[in-house]
């Protein structure tokens, strides 16, 4: 909410008073339509959903959503950025690196690769990878969470072993990024791995690329 300082100046300085409330429930508002649009685009796609579908399942009316969101490609950008918080644990990383905590950087390299997901993201995946082929924008999406995920990977193995070459480095965040997506793969279809398997498997793999860099 904005108001005037004075109304009778005939240019007034525009000042913010929104306050914490009004926020925090912009906030809840935009957190309902975005997981009420998650569910719908994992059951019906991206093409078969509408923001009247989204409307009605969020609760919140078209006009409103459309003043929250331009578009529906917004509302996917929002889910992507929900889902970048949850799988990077960028915090968790910046604080191990801090602390030059060796095992905490190799044990969220692993965390990355075998975070599990939600059956909705796992069924929203696919749906947005064949989106982005012909949607732009969602392509520009796509894009940047890959280029956010490789960049954490890449400051993951330079903290492990600082003194590895970049091209080295580049090629071992390469592989993380492939083997996570295989692993992504395999939950989407249904494939039922052992877990502790998959977790001894992943942590080999994250020790050999170790191995390989420091070897280098």
């Amino acid at each position: 909410m904005f108001v005037k300082k004075d109304a009778a100046v005939h240019n007034a300085e525009i000042v913010d008073v929104t306050g914490p409330a009004e926020t925090n429930r912009a906030a809840i508002r935009r957190n309902k339509v975005v997981e009420s649009a998650r569910t719908l685009f994992a059951e019906h796609g991206f093409h078969g959903t509408g923001i009247a579908q989204i409307a009605t399942t969020s609760g919140i009316k078209v006009g409103q959503i459309y003043r929250d969101f331009a578009c529906k490609e917004d509302i996917v950008a929002a889910i992507a950025e929900q889902n970048m918080a949850t799988l990077l644990d960028e915090e968790g990383l910046r604080q191990a690196i801090d602390r030059r905590d060796l095992a905490a950087v190799r044990t969220w390299m692993i965390d990355l690769i075998l975070r599990k997901t939600t059956p909705d993201d796992a069924s929203l995946m696919p749906e947005l990878l064949a989106e982005s082929a012909r949607n732009e924008r969602i392509n520009a999406i796509m894009l940047q969470c890959d280029a956010r995920i490789r960049q954490n990977a890449v400051r993951a193995l330079c903290q492990a072993v600082p003194d590895a070459a970049d091209d080295r480095v580049a090629i071992a965040a390469d592989l993380m990024m492939m083997v996570m997506m295989g692993v992504c793969c395999r939950r989407i279809a249904l494939v039922q791995d052992d877990p502790a398997q998959m977790d001894s498997g992943i942590r080999l793999f994250i020790d050999q690329q170790i191995a390989s860099l420091s070897d280098a």
